[in-house]
């Protein structure tokens, strides 16, 4: 699957040129939290033949350009069966967010993409998933979640468990697809919060790798996918071995400094790993054999 995603990234692009971004406009912009300090921007094509050519599964990351300040790379947070648009959620943390944050509907931007390869959907088939995500980083969980859920696609899946973290109630995105979530038989998702929120709360109180090994999802016959901040991804590996996941059935979604996304600048290399060619989805497997970076 590597091998494909990294032929299709160098041509992604207009004309086959990865360094030219596709023409889109920002159609609605949703402010995910209290602190408003993340949104999500709805994306749609201008051309119809862009559009076709977007072609993506969830894992995958894009650039988001904005004219006369520059791109920066996000984690794409719609699934491919939400075909009209595409989801990207931004936090405010420097001068291209800050951009974007501070832009309204109708707005013409550009899309770059897609790049670096996906979580392993052919090896995801047939197993129970057991999905680990804390804060902001949940866009391309969101993405999977979304996905496997479409009707087209359920039955290809076992159990789907997602354990999803945030420091408060008020920090949560996505709500509306929570909900929804919460009240479907086809996923067992539980909610969880850093600390008390001193507020009526009908989910977990704690952090993520500790809920996770009390709630104890089973292992045999399971594939774990794990995307947060660096930190919670450290503790949350040894609990997963604890459970009893194997090495390679932790797949974990990284982020580094990705400058250029087709591995050019050097950015974002890990040893001989590019991770926004060679990821950013790596197994656990594969990162013990790279430098302890993570």
């Amino acid at each position: 699957m590597n091998t494909s995603v990294s032929e299709r990234n160098a041509t992604a692009g207009r004309a086959g040129n990865p360094y030219i971004p596709y023409p889109v406009t920002i159609a609605e912009i949703t402010v995910e939290n209290e602190a408003r300090d993340l949104k999500t921007f709805k994306l749609v094509f201008e051309n119809e033949e862009d559009r076709s050519a977007f072609a993506y599964l969830p894992g995958q990351f894009a650039e988001v350009s904005v004219l006369g300040t520059g791109e920066s790379p996000f984690g794409i947070a719609s699934s491919p069966t939400e075909e009209d648009y595409l989801l990207f959620t931004v936090k405010l943390t420097g001068t291209v967010t800050a951009e974007l944050h501070a832009s309204e509907p109708g707005r013409r931007i550009g899309v770059r993409g897609p790049l670096g390869n996906t979580f392993p959907w052919d090896r995801l088939e047939g197993k129970d998933i057991v999905i680990v995500s804390g804060g902001f980083a949940f866009t391309t969980l969101r993405s999977a979640i979304t996905y496997m859920l479409a009707p087209e696609n359920r039955k290809k899946y076992g159990n789907i468990f997602a354990l999803y973290g945030a420091r408060s109630p008020g920090e949560l995105m996505y709500k509306k697809e929570l909900a929804a979530w919460k009240d479907s038989q086809d996923i067992q998702l539980h909610l969880a919060v850093d600390r008390d929120p001193g507020e009526p709360w009908d989910g977990k109180v704690g952090l993520v790798p500790n809920v996770l090994r009390e709630l104890a999802p089973k292992a045999a016959n399971a594939i774990a996918m794990v995307c947060g901040p660096p930190i919670m991804i450290r503790f949350t590996i040894p609990v997963l071995q604890e459970l009893g996941f194997a090495k390679e059935d932790i797949i974990l979604s990284l982020e580094n400094r990705m400058k250029c996304g087709i591995g050019k600048c050097g950015r974002c290399n890990v040893g001989a790993k590019y991770v926004c060619v060679d990821g950013p989805v790596f197994s656990f497997a594969e990162l013990e054999k790279l430098p302890p970076e993570y």
